[in-house]
């Protein structure tokens, strides 16, 4: 390995030079105190960024080493130290001078969930930290002067002051893995009390606006039902009270903004730890629930629906459904048998985001049309078939129908944003009306046995090596020549893990899909090789910095989307 001595012998023969001529600086470099790879050195200064990236032995960084001795409190502590690079390298943003992105510095912007990230890696001897870097020029000129200032002062700056533990808040570590130790402590609970979720007193559900997730300045405080309440021992907050929903299905009603779908974004939200200070730190959800919602137009690719559409007039075969342009109520029977095959054990449904002839039939409605002629089994038929049968619970926002208040456990008014426990009083006044017909017979769940063919060559763009991919956002992203949707994934919260998915589904594309390997296989043999190699099983070169890991549930949904 050379040294950094070296690398600043090189920079001075290269000033002036033609822009390529930075490619020579690719490699590793000797910082004595670190070591710097320079991994992807950009085409032009207008390009994409430089990819770089520190390695710090993590003896030397004196971090004590209970802090990433288990998964929780590793990746905690991997998002606090990319925010603290991230803020320390904010301040020689462009103080580097030059044409296109010369003298950018940046790195993964965090949001208010705490996700598995490339940009900061700890492993068991060594701190990985990705960022990226505009390598300055004149033009296309070489401007190794600026560059010389980036490596040789703003980085080590930047290295010094958020990776070693002595010139950190030593205070602000401590309660980051104080943090994360009683969130996993919550989530033991509900295992082992057979709860779908838990929203402590106190919690700040509603979020700044449709764009930002901070919490709602002067928003009214959550507090639980007394009915509702339990009182959970935490390692380090101590004591916490807060509502827990016990398995089976909850059932949330209330006029117009009245806090419904708040309560129920802030339920999904859940499935991921949060920092403090969001307001919904303990907010915690049985990590595989899934919402559940209509998707008009999606790709349908071999599942099961029979449980849920069935005799279909035109004879089609639901056991192996086959659409390119799917309706709302049949892309949300998909969602459901894909939401059972991925292992969730909680549905999360809005009723206004849901289509209606795939919830609920009225008695008038089923008089008018038989049931022999309609093939939608609705789902408040089959909801309480899969919490018996399957062990898989719901919790649920209605208000069109109160068939719904038949099939419930638990039913939660919202009313002015708070919570009351009304259970006891409906189910009295159900008594006083007839039953509606809340179970249909013939349940039985699929085998789950689809598989993908081998991807169609004509798809492939025969210029590459690799699929070409493309994240858009958190929205979608390309597999060469197709465009995956994904937006109405709601529980992806970062454009990062839309990223790891293209990655994800390139690799099952071009190794995996072969007409042999079921979905859930190619799943688990995804799954195995991140827990094995982690991000650079994926990554031809090099690991960019801007990658974060979906859940499970949404690697599947990824998957059932491609349509090539």
């Amino acid at each position: 390995m050379k040294s950094s001595n070296d690398l600043r012998t090189l920079l001075h023969s290269i000033n002036r030079k033609s822009y390529p001529a930075y490619k020579s600086l690719a490699g590793y470099w000797n910082f004595n105190s670190y070591v710097l790879s320079i991994d992807h050195v950009q085409g032009d200064p207008f390009a994409a960024p430089s990819t770089l990236h520190v390695e710090v032995s993590l003896k030397e960084t004196g971090i004590p080493e209970q802090y990433h001795k288990t998964s929780h409190t590793r990746i905690a502590l991997q998002d606090y130290l990319t925010r603290q690079f991230a803020q320390q390298i904010e301040g020689y943003n462009f103080k580097a001078k030059g044409s296109g992105k010369s003298g950018l510095l940046s790195i993964s912007r965090c949001g208010q969930e705490i996700l598995n990230r490339s940009a900061c890696q700890i492993s068991n001897s060594k701190l990985i930290m990705r960022f990226e870097a505009g390598f300055p020029a004149f033009g296309r000129t070489i401007n190794a002067e600026e560059l010389e200032h980036i490596l040789f002062d703003f980085i080590p700056e930047c290295v010094e002051k958020s990776l070693f533990y002595k010139n950190l808040n030593q205070k602000a570590v401590e309660d980051t893995i104080f943090l994360a130790e009683d969130q996993e402590a919550i989530r033991t609970f509900l295992k082992q009390n057979r709860l779908t979720s838990f929203i402590a007193n106190g919690s700040i559900l509603p979020r700044k606006s449709g764009v930002s997730q901070l919490p709602l300045k002067e928003s009214v405080p959550f507090q639980s039902p007394e009915s509702l309440e339990c009182t959970i021992l935490l390692p380090h907050h101590g004591p916490i009270s807060g509502m827990a929903l016990k398995n089976g299905i909850t059932l949330i009603v209330g006029g117009g903004y009245h806090g419904k779908s708040t309560l129920l974004e802030a339920i999904q939200a859940g499935v991921y730890n949060h920092i403090r200070g969001d307001g919904r730190e303990f907010v915690i959800t049985e990590e595989s629930a899934v919402k559940l919602r209509a998707e008009d137009g999606r790709s349908i690719r071999g599942v099961d629906i029979s449980l849920v559409i069935n005799d279909l007039p035109n004879k089609k075969d639901t056991t192996s459904f086959f659409t390119e342009d799917a309706s709302g109520s049949t892309s949300q029977a998909a969602a459901v048998i894909e939401g059972i095959e991925a292992g969730a054990r909680v549905f999360l449904i809005d009723e206004d985001t849901s289509a209606t002839n795939f919830m609920v039939r009225d008695e008038l409605m089923q008089q008018v049309i038989s049931r022999k002629k309609e093939p939608i089994t609705p789902f408040i038929e089959r909801t309480r078939s899969l919490y018996e049968n399957a062990g898989i619970s719901t919790i649920m926002v209605a208000g069109s129908s109160g068939a719904f208040f038949y099939i419930a456990d638990t039913i939660l008014l919202m009313d002015c944003y708070h919570v009351v426990d009304i259970t006891k009083k409906v189910k009295l006044l159900c008594e006083q009306y007839p039953a509606p017909l809340t179970c249909a017979p013939d349940f039985k769940l699929p085998d789950f046995q689809r598989v993908y063919p081998p991807l169609r060559r004509s798809t492939r763009d025969s210029r590459h090596e690799h699929m070409k991919i493309k994240a858009y956002g958190p929205d979608s992203f390309s597999l060469d020549k197709e465009i995956v949707n994904i937006r109405y994934l709601e529980q992806l919260v970062d454009s990062e893990q839309t990223m790891m998915l293209a990655y994800l589904s390139r690799y099952a594309c071009e190794q995996l899909f072969d007409g042999k390997k079921t979905i859930q296989q190619v799943v688990e043999t995804l799954e195995m090789l991140l827990e094995q190699k982690g991000f650079e099983a994926f990554c031809a070169s090099y690991v960019p910095c801007r990658l974060a890991l979906p859940r499970t549930q949404e690697i599947f949904a990824c998957l059932s989307r491609i349509r090539a």
